[in-house]
């Protein structure tokens, strides 16, 4: 797979250097690691929003720094966790003195360093809550939900969180308007070509020119099943089918639906296959508040998308639809 890259293993400092060249209006580094925080924090009367996880992802994470959203991202290598270290600067790079929320994935390695940070962020005397994301249907079945992984329902719980906590809400309402975000998302996704990790020979995974593979993670990750390439009505009603039930979600609800490009999706695609959620939805009687159609979680140049579906409620619309401005995410 060709890359327009230098160094291989300089990758995730190259890119950090373009992108605080390029944001600098908005977003600045921590001197002494791969912290990048939003300008100006701490917030004074606002509690701080700390998020983290590998590199890869972009726009995730460091594209969501802004107002309305996340107030500091510490930064892992390709798929890999940011340590423990930085995320305790992190969370001490954004306290005003009313606390801070850690929203993470589903993965062991960022549970492992967040847990770590959190404990030592709390000997220190800060306030620290966090909440594990895992809305990936995909990745586990519905009576271990505790295994799944958390996908794009970390980029819907980032708008709401921020919008909460720019209200002036304490941790303890952005901790329960943040699982109630997590619980009512859920996502699943859908690959036809792998991506490769720069220092990598090898793809993360493989598959056959004709083949596609139902549930694949973020990072290359095993799905649920593999089989011949099929249609994009075909697909995204596959989709649908195991998203909808999950939860369940169902004839009146409202929702928010997120279409996302895993790194080599055009949107000419994606738009397809909204065209498909969006009649799937109207059959069952289930209103669309909001729709994100675009890369917002990618896999480097990975070839396909998720769908992740949100319930909501008149809260949860107030602050998805509140303003919000980061380097990679506008909502006016």
């Amino acid at each position: 797979m060709k890359k327009f890259i230098n160094d291989p293993n300089k990758v995730v400092d190259e890119m950090l250097e373009g992108f605080l060249a390029a944001h600098s209006d908005m977003v600045e580094k921590l001197l002494t690691s791969r912290v990048v925080v939003r300008k100006g924090a701490p917030f004074k009367g606002k509690v701080g929003l700390v998020t983290g996880g590998g590199s890869g992802h972009k726009p995730a994470f460091i594209g969501y720094i802004g107002d309305g959203l996340v107030d500091a991202v510490a930064v892992g290598d390709i798929f890999s966790s940011p340590s423990a270290q930085q995320i305790y600067e992190a969370i001490k790079a954004v306290d005003s003195g009313k606390g801070v929320l850690c929203m993470l994935g589903n993965y062991s390695g960022d549970i492992m360093n967040f847990d770590m940070a959190v404990e030592m962020a709390r000997e220190d005397g800060h306030r620290v809550e966090q909440v594990i994301v895992n809305d990936d249907v995909g990745s586990a079945p519905k009576d271990k939900m505790e295994n799944r992984r958390g996908v794009v329902g970390e980029v819907i719980l980032w708008k709401v969180a921020g919008a909460k906590a720019k209200e002036g809400a304490s941790l303890e309402e952005l901790k329960k308007i943040a699982e109630k975000t997590i619980f009512n998302s859920r996502s699943m996704g859908v690959a036809h070509s792998p991506c490769r990790v720069p220092t990598a020979e090898e793809p993360t995974f493989t598959l056959g020119e004709n083949e596609m593979e139902i549930g694949v993670g973020h990072h290359g990750e095993p799905g649920v099943k593999r089989m011949p390439l099929k249609p994009a009505d075909e697909v995204t009603s596959m989709l649908m089918e195991k998203i909808l039930e999950d939860l369940p979600f169902k004839s009146g609800d409202e929702v928010v639906v997120n279409i996302n490009g895993l790194g080599a999706t055009p949107l000419l695609e994606l738009y397809i296959v909204y065209r498909k959620v969006h009649q799937i939805l109207k059959d069952s009687k289930i209103k669309v508040h909001r729709t994100y159609v675009g890369e917002y979680f990618t896999s480097l140049e990975m070839g396909g998308f998720s769908i992740t579906l949100t319930k909501v409620d008149d809260e949860l619309k107030r602050l998805i639809d509140a303003p919000a401005k980061a380097p990679l995410f506008v909502q006016a």
